[in-house]
């Protein structure tokens, strides 16, 4: 299993063609997909992608993701390709140009393998919802790989790719991570631009990387983290102040991690991990972060009222699925319904029923009152810590169909990772162990926004000392 770093120190230095490097995830693809269920799609140019990074490194270019394959999260444009969200409406769908950061990365010389299982349009913590059937986790087939990017977490912890890309709109990308065993890293809201990645929560969605490794994470971050004047969310760069570490204080909201239905082998390992840092010199410090046990509630509330309004465009009429009806509102009825499954569904009519007349005030109105409460609270503890830290996730990896027909349950996974996207700040999901079963759990730090800088060196510690 080489990291991103290994690849391109060998393609770079010549000992290795970023051919081989394609050919051998092509063959353990081929080996291992087809159980699996990770790519819905292998791109078939990719021995022609590789070509071309040889014949620029051969030119005398350096390039700093030399031969790293890397797969895409089915939300992600690539210009002249498929791509679907996992959703049966977009079937069909060939995007017209590229995402930001699939320009970015292959102006690096990365090499794209293909795209990736998803729960449909990003709503999920289990990827079961995809129209391409379920993701297996490679640690133990019987459960799943967490979602929504359970297909980047499963493949990348299967050796599938040297790195995958997710979203992460309240966890997709930390959760998943955390069940497969491997490094996921959220941004700050608008460091990645989201030029490209189809819409579900607009102010809460960010693209960012499944890596092996804390410093392959900061590398792809550090190609694809620029100010994109395509998205009007985009951070300028004199709004990008990193601190890096300061005063090496975590702080821990003990209150709200040590909450019923957090499995006891996940808080034992928590505690273990806090000794891991508390070991490499910094300092445990237990805070109180009395608004987060709403961050959940106020998700919950946002996120659906602008899944309502951005998969309004997909109507059957301009792309997509389009079932004829004898009038254009039966065929735009007929469309969505067949095109959209059930957790969609359900999500658009929670949104409509949020922002209608007579609830906007009730509920939407409030929730984005309490969402500039908890950024708040969130400033205030990190007045006094650089850092501040939670299990990933509550629980390990579960079974297929256990959460399933529970909306609720399967919403209280992402409890841990919710805030930091209410707070539009960075987070990362590191491997940290496993139970007695031999399922993984992860590590989540988060820092203040725009620290992503800290929170990397924070996770290279972790790393060498765990």
């Amino acid at each position: 299993m080489y990291s991103a770093h290994d690849i391109v120190r060998l393609v770079t230095n010549k000992e290795k063609k970023a051919r081989d490097i394609a050919e051998e995830n092509l063959a353990r693809i081929a080996e291992k997909n087809p159980v699996l269920n990770t790519y819905i799609e292998v791109y078939a140019d990719v021995l022609d992608q590789a070509d071309a990074v040889d014949a620029r490194v051969s030119a005398g270019e350096q390039l700093p993701l030399a031969g790293v394959c890397i797969g895409l999260k089915d939300n992600i444009l690539r210009a002249g390709f498929q791509a679907s969200a996992g959703s049966k409406i977009l079937e069909k769908y060939t995007a017209t140009y590229s995402s930001s950061v699939v320009e970015q990365l292959e102006k690096a010389g990365a090499i794209f393998l293909g795209r990736l299982n998803m729960d449909e349009f990003a709503m999920g913590s289990s990827t079961e919802s995809s129209m391409y059937g379920i993701t297996k986790n490679p640690h133990d087939v019987s459960r799943v790989p967490g979602g929504s990017s359970g297909g980047s977490a499963a493949a990348l912890a299967a050796d599938l790719a040297t790195v995958t890309l997710g979203s992460d709109t309240g966890g997709s990308i930390r959760q998943p991570a955390s069940l497969c065993g491997v490094v996921g890293f959220m941004p700050s809201y608008g460091s990645v631009s989201r030029y490209g990645l189809m819409a579900m929560g607009s102010s809460l969605d960010q693209i960012g990387p499944f890596t092996h490794t804390v410093a392959d994470a900061e590398l792809i971050h550090s190609i694809i983290s620029f100010h994109d004047v395509r998205d009007a969310t985009s951070r300028p760069a004199d709004m990008r102040v990193s601190t890096g570490v300061k005063n090496k204080k975590i702080g821990v909201p003990f209150t709200f991690v040590e909450r019923e239905g957090v499995d006891a082998e996940v808080l034992a390992n928590f505690k273990t991990s806090l000794e891991v840092m508390k070991k490499a010199g910094y300092e445990i410090v237990p805070i109180e972060l009395p608004l987060a046990h709403y961050a959940l509630a106020v998700y919950y509330i946002l996120m659906p009222a602008e899944v309502s309004t951005n998969l309004s465009r997909f109507d059957g009429v301009r792309f997509g699925l389009s079932i004829q009806g004898a009038t254009p509102n039966e065929t735009y009825f007929k469309s969505r319904s067949a095109g959209f499954g059930k957790e969609v569904k359900r999500r658009i009519m929670l949104g409509s029923y949020v922002l209608s007349h007579g609830y906007y005030d009730a509920y939407y109105k409030k929730a984005i009152a309490m969402r500039a409460a908890i950024m708040k609270d969130f400033e205030r503890a990190f007045s006094e810590v650089e850092f501040i830290a939670t299990p990933t996730s509550p629980i390990p990896a579960f079974q297929f169909g256990e959460k399933s027909k529970d909306p609720l349950a399967m919403y209280l996974a992402d409890i841990f990772t919710v805030p930091a996207n209410i707070a539009q700040i960075p987070a990362i999901s590191i491997p940290s162990g496993q139970n007695i079963a031999g399922l993984p759990l992860g590590f989540q730090c988060m820092a203040t926004r725009c620290n992503e800088t800290g929170l990397f060196e924070l996770g290279k510690v972790f790393e060498q000392n765990l």
